[in-house]
């Protein structure tokens, strides 16, 4: 057992730490005032000239595709070598990750036929078109099976209809991976399709912006006699449910690693200001409260990191389900990042309050994150019910 990260690892670690410190961290005030001063629309918290000249320096860098397959055009380090580098993306506030967006880069990898490669998985991996993915519903969030939005088979067309909420990226996406039913009756259980969905596509309207409490700004999207054809199917028709938790298993993974890259930047801010803020003559270092939080956070972090590490091993080696430890780690990664997040905030005082401070922005992300792909008490039903019927091992 060698717990040494691989040399080309360690080194692209220095180099995104390098390239977060000398290209992110100046942006993070911009940052907070984009976002102080748009109120409730989806004005971008970076101008789109910035983060331009981000993808540009990424691609120049070599960091474009990290975990994607060479034959896709990507540099194939890893499932290990990508959250090694999510961790350090996270620990700033710049809405920036490196391109292409994993988990639905592996849905589209694991599904596509040779047409819809060309088509849609290649140009998405070049950074030439963007998506989302359309799972969640108004009755319908961490339980997929009650999900109502249909796809009826009609000639040779397939029809969907319903509503979607909580829609990433919409306003954005070139094209939308739709979740529908296809048979009620075996819903997830074989019941389920993936399709791929054109932002221009008679009869699909992306309806309202949600503001929420943090800086994302999901959608709302309606399907209304969206007439597709059986070219825009992705992968099996009613075996859509397998590759989407696959892909929701890498979204949870990163997640866990946001939470180790938020929650050290967290500890580190903890621990200047703890060495050098005095209250009633004595460092807040020196007292036993403060040194207790800053070892719980820093045992925590490294119980997560090494969570996260070895998960992204085990898909490095060809593991097909990671179900439980992702569950696992969306549990014990964001709710983590919360305590940290929440004590910073109480030992910065007035400070942590601040806009001034990256302190409340990541507080209000790590609270979105712990419902965000899945909320804590549904994963814990999860790992439970997976534990009762398979035992530990």
């Amino acid at each position: 057992m060698d717990f040494t990260l691989p040399d080309e690892i360690e080194m692209l670690q220095k180099l995104v730490r390098n390239f977060v410190k000398k290209e992110l961290m100046p942006l993070e005030h911009l940052v907070i005032e984009n976002e102080a001063n748009r109120g409730l629309d989806n004005s971008p918290l970076l101008p789109p000239e910035i983060e331009e000249n981000l993808l540009r320096k990424t691609k120049e860098l070599g960091l474009w595709g990290l975990d994607i397959p060479e034959e896709y055009g990507g540099t194939n380090l890893g499932f290990l070598a990508k959250a090694v580098v999510m961790e350090e993306l996270s620990k700033t506030i710049v809405p920036f990750t490196l391109p292409p967006d994993a988990p639905n880069a592996h849905f589209l990898a694991a599904c596509c036929t040779e047409q819809q490669k060309e088509r849609y998985l290649l140009p998405y991996i070049r950074g030439e078109k963007r998506s989302a993915i359309a799972i969640s519903e108004p009755n319908a969030g961490s339980d997929i099976g009650a999900m109502q939005t249909t796809a009826v088979k009609k000639g040779d067309k397939w029809v969907l209809n319903g509503t979607k909420i909580w829609i990433s990226h919409a306003d954005k996406a070139d094209f939308i991976i739709t979740m529908a039913v296809t048979d009620p009756e075996k819903r997830q259980r074989g019941g389920i399709t993936a399709f791929l969905v054109d932002k221009n596509t008679p009869g699909l309207t992306i309806s309202k912006g949600i503001p929420t409490i943090s800086y994302q700004h999901p959608y709302e999207l309606i399907y209304e006699d969206v007439e597709l054809g059986e070219s825009q199917v992705l992968g099996e028709v009613g075996q859509g449910f397998v590759p989407m938790a696959n892909r929701l298993g890498v979204r949870r993974l990163e997640l866990a690693q946001r939470s180790v890259g938020m929650s050290e930047r967290l500890l580190e801010m903890m621990i200047e200001y703890a060495n050098q803020r005095k209250t009633f003559g004595q460092y807040l270092a020196d007292r036993q409260s403060i040194q207790w939080w800053i070892a719980d956070a820093a045992t925590d972090i490294h119980a997560t990191r090494l969570m996260a590490y070895h998960a992204a091993w085990k898909m490095d080696q060809g593991a097909k389900d990671i179900r439980r430890e992702a569950a696992m780690l969306k549990v014990f990664g964001t709710e983590m990042a919360q305590r940290v997040a929440d004590q910073a905030i109480q030992m910065h005082g007035g400070m942590g309050l601040a806009k001034e401070m990256p302190l409340e922005f990541m507080y209000r992300y790590i609270r979105v994150i712990r419902i965000l792909e899945g909320a804590s008490e549904v994963h814990r039903w999860t790992i439970a019910r997976d534990l009762l019927r398979n035992g530990i091992r």
